[in-house]
């Protein structure tokens, strides 16, 4: 997907589900992310951070958060967002980050792994940053509701995460209205598991 996140770091949380302003919205996502993310203090790893939106409210939980865009842009409006928070904020490729192996509790995504190449071996990649006991947290969905959709739909991700895996937990986020600031007729979900 060819899009210039410099050009678009400007509006991108304009979308009520990016920049998360809205106090409905915003309260449905910390509330999914404290089920989500480990319940102790944590090493939080948000890959594709974008704004720094969901690294905010995994800081606000008490997490240490590193997150990675190949954007700029984005990457100084995530700075500036946590400043003064434990957070770090590194220009580079999602899929193979800038950052030591096996320093992280959680793998945080939202809305990238779809657009990568290969995702199976992004994920073998991923595996490889998480300390033993580690966990997936991806939100992923299929946009679009007639062809052609992009995406990738939660049975090809379970079917890739499960020989790096235990259980596999998906929750369809379609439904709830909250998380999007408006209904959506597309499939979106969460898959969490923790590594072998």
């Amino acid at each position: 997907m060819d899009v210039d996140w410099d050009a678009a770091a400007a509006d991108f949380d304009d979308e009520p589900d990016h920049g998360l302003r809205d106090p409905e919205v915003r309260q449905a996502w910390a509330s999914r992310m404290r089920s989500w993310l480990p319940e102790r203090v944590s090493d939080v790893l948000d890959l594709g951070c974008g704004t720094g939106s969901l690294s905010l409210i995994a800081a606000e939980q008490g997490h240490r958060v590193t997150g990675v865009d190949r954007s700029p842009a984005m990457v100084d409006l995530a700075r500036a967002k946590l400043a003064g928070r434990d957070a770090a904020f590194l220009v580079g490729d999602a899929a193979a980050p800038p950052v030591g192996e096996e320093r992280f509790d959680a793998v945080l995504v939202r809305h990238v792994l779809w657009a990568l190449p290969d995702p199976g071996r992004v994920l073998r990649h991923w595996r490889g940053l998480l300390r033993p006991g580690g966990r997936f947290v991806l939100v992923e969905g299929v946009w679009g509701t007639t062809a052609p959709t992009v995406g990738i739909p939660a049975d090809r991700l379970t079917a890739l995460l499960a020989p790096l895996t235990g259980d596999v937990r998906v929750e369809r986020l379609s439904e709830d209205a909250r998380l999007w600031g408006k209904d959506v007729g597309d499939e979106r979900y969460a898959a969490v598991a923790v590594v072998r």
